[in-house]
């Protein structure tokens, strides 16, 4: 674990994305809200938050801030099942990991509550596409400008 000790708590944040691809039938059923298990987006976004608050659990090296703004949202696309996650800090390491395991545990929520429809699903593209703060500054993915 890197030694942070010495520097300076900063506001610090961090945007990700991935999407969860799916097959016609999943999406008719996203769509009509006929997926058997419930109401998938609103469950997918309080695990991404969740994930947010645990990420120190689940990734070894990963400090243990305050995570003191969460925000995850989902839509729907044509094939997809859009994933966006932003943490906020005013701590000594940014919040990279935080976004990552936000989308990523969603995307993952997703899956398992629409395999009993279709199994026609993959995760894509889990991307930090932003971050602020710290002593690298900003820095915006350049494929999303």
């Amino acid at each position: 674990m890197i030694d942070v000790t010495d520097k300076t708590p900063t506001v610090r944040e961090a945007t990700a994305e991935c999407c969860v691809v799916c097959s016609e039938p999943i999406m008719s059923a996203l769509h009509n809200e006929s997926v058997p298990k419930g109401d998938v987006l609103a469950v997918a976004r309080i695990a991404g938050i969740q994930a947010i608050k645990h990420t120190p659990d689940l990734i070894p090296l990963a400090h243990r801030i305050g995570v003191h703004g969460a925000e995850v949202d989902l839509w729907l696309e044509n094939d997809r099942v859009r994933i966006r996650a932003t943490a906020r800090t005013a701590d000594r390491t940014g919040v990279e990991m935080e976004a990552l395991t936000a989308v990523t545990v969603a995307a993952l929520t997703v899956a398992d509550m629409v395999k009993g429809v279709d199994r026609g699903f993959a995760i894509e593209h889990a991307v930090i596409t932003h971050k602020a703060g710290g002593r690298s500054g900003e820095w915006t993915r350049e494929d999303d400008k």
